[in-house]
């Protein structure tokens, strides 16, 4: 039998004919369809032990983009060797996962995904195998070989992914680095650290205020990038230093001493010469309690974003907190958005900016037209166009259009 072959050492012979139905299934699963994909990604995160990962926006990327490395790595190597033995991925993508996870204190359990994705994985792989051949010998002997070639995949992958978290977390427990992280953590849980401890280890001053911001990317290869966008929001917010904290592969976790946010559209700007990197911001703070807001509001923020996937390139706590309130839900937001917007969700959008403009300025028509520079006989024409496309009349429904009008801004 195959299994016993592979546990005396040994891999299995692949035939010819079953090679080629190998190589043929492999070269579909190179371009998987996006809506198994999509499943491949919710159930790798799926479950309690990966929730601190799925609500963590930066893990919760690194892990897809390391699905979609194990996919592609096992189904090149089938392409070129059909039906041998695949060897372990360490891939930049995956190896980047394995420092996130212990530079967040997460441990091993966290691999969980890399199993979870294995059943969906071979869920869709017996799709492809049933629709390459109908020979029951054939394909009871396809689906013998892939059962070991996949499994064997996953576990030589946990395994290597493994190792290197160990060889990461020894390294991380030592240098100034490494101290700095386990003292914030400290401070963000509440644990009764002695401030002037704190502060001596950290180089930074607890008292007096302080705005937390994350700078994170996507992607693994733009360490370059991240930097300098830390140091275009210190220079935007006209602070002296900051105190950054290296919270993975692809993110930084930011402290000013200011007391004011910075403006993001001057944020925005400059970052369109880092078009990898994000930036959300919390609310201004002061003393310890500041110092954990602060970055908690940052965290809000930066989940708002990525569950809206939206494609606004910084954002503040204050500029988001309602629609972050609203959108705890995702789907049930996008109904209340498209129940109360209606026709206008998809208007053209200076009807829309119309509309907002005009709720902010209290309903004010010529308060709206100042600020749009334009006429006032112009802005109640859009008015008027907005009320044939809303389901309800906008003087009857003011609070909820500018609510759903302000996720409308927000979302992708």
């Amino acid at each position: 039998m195959v299994q016993d072959a592979a546990f005396l050492g040994t891999w299995p012979e692949c035939p010819p004919d079953i090679a080629d139905l190998f190589r043929r299934g492999a070269e579909i699963v190179l371009d998987p369809r996006p809506e198994w994909v999509e499943t491949l990604h919710a159930a790798s995160l799926s479950g309690e032990r990966m929730r601190p990962i799925a609500e963590d926006p930066v893990l919760a990327a690194a892990v897809k983009q390391a699905n979609l490395a194990n996919i592609r790595h096992w189904a090149a190597s089938n392409v070129r060797r059909p039906g041998r033995r695949v060897p372990a991925n360490l891939d930049l993508d995956v190896l980047a996962v394995a420092r996130d996870l212990v530079r967040r204190g997460l441990d091993e359990s966290a691999l969980d995904a890399y199993r979870t994705g294995h059943s969906v994985a071979w869920r869709r792989w017996m799709e492809i195998c049933f629709e390459l051949t109908s020979d029951a010998g054939l394909l009871r002997d396809l689906l013998d070989i892939s059962a070991l070639s996949i499994s064997t995949f996953v576990e030589d992958t946990v395994s290597a992914v493994s190792e290197r978290m160990q060889g990461e977390r020894a390294e991380l427990t030592r240098g100034a680095h490494a101290e700095r992280r386990a003292v914030v953590t400290l401070l963000l849980e509440g644990a009764p650290i002695r401030r002037s401890r704190a502060e001596a280890q950290l180089g930074y001053r607890l008292t007096g205020p302080h705005t937390a911001a994350i700078v994170w990317s996507a992607s693994t290869s733009v360490p370059d990038q991240l930097e300098a966008a830390a140091e275009l929001l210190v220079r935007a917010s006209g602070a002296a230093h900051r105190l950054t904290v290296v919270a993975g592969a692809t993110a930084q976790w930011l402290w000013l001493p200011v007391d004011t946010s910075p403006d993001t559209d001057r944020l925005g700007a400059g970052l369109a010469a880092y078009p990898e990197v994000r930036i959300a911001v919390g609310r201004p703070g002061s003393g310890i309690d500041g110092f954990r807001r602060s970055h908690l509001d940052a965290v809000t923020t930066q989940r708002m974003l990525t569950r809206l996937a939206s494609q606004h390139r910084a954002a503040r706590y204050e500029d988001v907190h309602l629609a972050a309130l609203l959108t705890v839900d995702p789907a049930q937001a996008e109904e209340f958005v498209s129940d109360t917007l209606g026709g206008l969700l998809n208007a053209d959008a200076e009807i829309r900016e119309t509309v907002a403009t005009y709720l902010g300025e209290q309903c004010s028509s010529t308060r709206t037209a100042e600020r749009l520079f334009t006429h006032r006989n112009t802005v109640l024409r859009r008015l008027a166009r907005a009320d044939d496309l809303l389901p309800r009349p906008l003087a009857d429904n003011v609070t909820a259009v500018a609510a759903a009008l302000e996720v409308a801004r927000w979302r992708g």
